[in-house]
């Protein structure tokens, strides 16, 4: 079990550093959270407010996590006492490396750095650390106080016992974390996911259906069961003759390009970027988009609940 009141260090305070403060402060630790913009670091603890309440915790249970947080103006003051680190920074490695470079100077040498990116080699980002057995990577879902999952990435140089700690550190926060024993680009969650969006997009490209139907076909059939049956377990239920003759059937057809898809770039080239800009797979009002928005964390609210009870 991770041990209470420790001393951690959010280095950022955007959409992910304000959400993984928030969950590592109701679980009990001293978090100090830094930004290098000024306007960021003013409204983090509105915004850490706001999330608490869509989570439904009740004003006792906000005011207390509240005031396990501190704010701090720079990254050397933030974590000169720090037990654990997370860097929230944006994915551009130079930066990472710079930020890490300057933790190592002001932390001591006991701290855990956790390094939060989605598809980024954990191995490039520590790789200029002094002390690089003490180095991790962490990647939290967005939003981060609302998905379970925490991917914990070792390196070739990572102590066990570094992730284990940080393992145990998430599971006591009331996080899923799971291991990821080699550092390869998007760890488990992005290969899988990146994997269905490589389809889906194929199939558009290639005329096969439109994005609503690609976006219903999965929202309505398998889905609906992703939450409680992993595609493994259910490869399981059904057999794996069944699965394995199902992809001798299928896998060939599959797209397998390396590459990025030549549609998808040409959505970007057109400046169709999604829903910031009105239009990519599909066309959107600011209503609309809004309503996704909404429409997934009220379901994330609503499963959360489900699944606990």
């Amino acid at each position: 079990m991770a041990r209470k009141k420790q001393q951690i260090a959010v280095l950022g305070a955007g959409l992910m550093g304000h959400g993984i403060a928030l969950t590592l402060a109701r679980a009990g630790q001293y978090v100090a959270i830094t930004d290098p913009v000024e306007e960021t670091r003013n409204t983090v603890v509105a915004r850490m407010r706001q999330s608490m309440q869509a989570l439904g915790d009740d004003e006792f249970v906000i005011a207390k996590a509240l005031k396990m947080i501190e704010i701090f103006e720079t990254t050397g003051v933030a974590v000169q006492k720090a037990d654990v680190v997370f860097e929230a920074a944006p994915e551009k490695l130079a930066l990472k490396q710079q930020i890490f470079s300057e933790v190592e100077a002001h932390a001591p040498d006991h701290c855990v750095l956790a390094s939060n990116t989605s598809v980024m080699p954990i191995t490039q980002i520590m790789a200029n650390l002094r002390l690089k057995n003490r180095a991790v990577g962490t990647h939290w879902w967005n939003p981060p106080h609302m998905i379970p999952l925490v991917e914990v990435v070792s390196t070739e140089w990572t102590d066990p016992e570094v992730a284990k700690a940080m393992f145990d550190l998430l599971e006591d926060a009331g996080k899923t974390p799971v291991m990821v024993k080699k550092d390869v680009p998007g760890f488990i969650g992005n290969r899988l996911q990146h994997a269905l969006w490589r389809e889906a997009i194929s199939l558009v490209e290639n005329d096969i259906c439109d994005a609503e139907a690609v976006d219903t076909v999965i929202k309505s059939s398998f889905g609906r069961r992703l939450s409680v049956l992993g595609p493994l377990e259910n490869a399981d239920l059904v057999g794996t003759d069944l699965t394995l003759d199902i992809h001798e059937n299928v896998l060939n057809d599959l797209e397998s390009r390396k590459g990025p898809s030549p549609y998808l770039k040409k959505l970007v080239e057109d400046g169709r970027l999604g829903m910031k800009s009105g239009e990519g797979f599909r066309t959107w009002t600011d209503a609309e988009a809004q309503d996704v928005r909404d429409r997934v964390a009220r379901h994330l609210q609503r499963l959360d609940k489900i699944l606990i009870d």
